[in-house]
């Protein structure tokens, strides 16, 4: 198991949804240039690795999903609420992708919203965990 994969299966879900949509997404510490229009930020915000059994044979992956929705100033809100609910229903309370299964621990929520230069931001997270034997 390695935080390789757990970021596979979030960005995996995000990227076949974006590209259908259209939208750029940028990925950690990958090259890229953002557009003048809409965009998407991707994050996975790993916490502690936990065990639940006293061998430690057992770890528990836990941590934070992060999409910030990236818009032009001046278009208003109702556009990044929309992309956050759209984005929401990729991820069900547990999927699977290749050999794990995703735990979907807290449902998508939004942060407050804040302006960077030209642009406003809308991040939406939610919290997974993954367990191993």
């Amino acid at each position: 198991m390695s935080l390789a994969l757990i970021r596979k299966a979030f960005e995996s879900r995000l990227n076949t949804w974006a590209t259908a949509q259209s939208i750029p997404v940028a990925y950690e510490n990958v090259a890229f240039t953002p557009p003048a229009t809409k965009y998407l930020r991707a994050y996975l915000l790993p916490a502690s690795t936990d065990s639940d059994t006293l061998d430690n044979l057992h770890r528990a992956y836990m941590g934070v999903f992060q999409v910030n929705i990236v818009m032009p100033l001046n278009v208003g809100s109702n556009e990044a609420q929309a992309l956050a609910d759209s984005i929401a229903g990729l991820y069900s309370v547990s999927f699977t992708q290749d050999t794990i299964r995703v735990y979907i621990t807290r449902q998508f929520s939004s942060r407050p919203a804040f302006q960077d230069g030209d642009r406003y931001i809308y991040p939406i997270y939610c919290n997974y965990r993954v367990d191993t034997n």
